[in-house]
């Protein structure tokens, strides 16, 4: 593959913070710290973010205040707000909250699947079904994500094929979801597995691809984001300071991180509308919100090369 040819030459970076990061944490982040990030984040370039989750508060109290927060985020020019659910009752609140999309998760390793959404891969198919048809009787615009996880293997179950991963893909569109997406869930991909999977998806559903999700369980979640940008997608989920992660993957050190990504994909001269030091300045808020949460990512440490060219 020619790498140089194969790059786009602009990207979106899908803030995920706020939800996947904010649920691997014991504490509470309060309400109006949340409306700062989601204010800072806008401010610095991001026109995507997912705010939150619609799941029972007694599961995930880190999440409570979702609807809330879609309605401040909303409210800001030319966001566009993502949340996740997990089951009908959730997409139904998703629905009322009037977010622009909902990410419906779904494992393709079986064992995982069981262990974290209490059903079968095929029962959360069956599941999208039943949300969308909810969806269009209430008349809403907004656009279903089924989002493919454990997609390069799993840490309860190990191996998932391609096979399926792909199966479940299409199962998913044709259930009715509008856009599906890959998720390394527990930080088992490199680039060459990612390469292989990201073009076999491409060329099942096309454009229909959404967004690639990876960690950086082992150090690979930026050299992955490479290898699927070479496949043509456009679109990644991360977070600032690298924050998040699987409970399912033991020593998992969160996503890719939101600035780490971005400084990634200016270098290569691949347009994002993102300003690094907002976003810098956006994670130095974050470390005091959190203080004492193990927080991730390089470019902090370091900076912006002088020889990077301004966006």
């Amino acid at each position: 593959m020619n790498a140089s040819a194969a790059l786009p030459q602009s990207a979106t970076v899908r803030e995920v913070g706020l939800r996947d990061g904010l649920q691997s944490l014991a504490r509470i982040l309060p309400t109006e710290q949340k409306k700062a990030w989601l204010r800072a984040a806008h401010a610095a370039g991001q026109r995507e973010i997912e705010v939150g989750s619609f799941v029972p508060a007694k599961y995930l109290p880190q999440l409570a205040d979702t609807a809330e927060l879609v309605a401040f985020a909303k409210a800001l020019p030319g966001l566009f707000v993502s949340v996740l659910v997990p089951n009908l009752k959730g997409a139904e609140q998703a629905i009322a909250s009037g977010a622009d999309l909902m990410i419906v998760p779904l494992s393709a390793s079986h064992a995982h699947s069981l262990a974290n959404l209490r059903k079968t891969p095929d029962e959360v198919v069956a599941e999208v079904a039943r949300i969308r048809a909810a969806r269009d009787a209430a008349g809403a615009r907004m656009l279903i994500e089924g989002g493919v996880g454990t997609a390069f293997g799993c840490t309860l179950q190990g191996e998932v094929t391609q096979d399926e991963v792909l199966r479940l893909m299409q199962a998913l569109l044709d259930a009715g979801a509008d856009r599906v997406s890959l998720a390394d869930t527990v930080g088992y991909a490199d680039p060459a597995a990612v390469g292989r999977l990201f073009e076999r998806a491409r060329a099942l559903v096309g454009d229909r691809l959404w967004c690639g999700h990876f960690h950086d369980t082992r150090g690979l979640g930026l050299a992955n984001v490479y290898a699927a940008l070479q496949t043509g997608v456009t679109r990644f989920d991360a977070c600032l300071a690298g924050i998040g992660g699987c409970p399912h993957a033991p020593g998992a050190s969160g996503n890719v991180s939101t600035e780490d990504l971005a400084y990634l994909l200016r270098s290569m001269g691949i347009a994002t509308g993102l300003d690094i030091d907002a976003l810098l300045a956006l994670r130095g808020q974050l470390a005091g919100w959190l203080d004492g949460e193990t927080l991730h990512g390089t470019l902090w440490r370091a900076g912006l090369p002088k020889t990077l060219i301004a966006a």
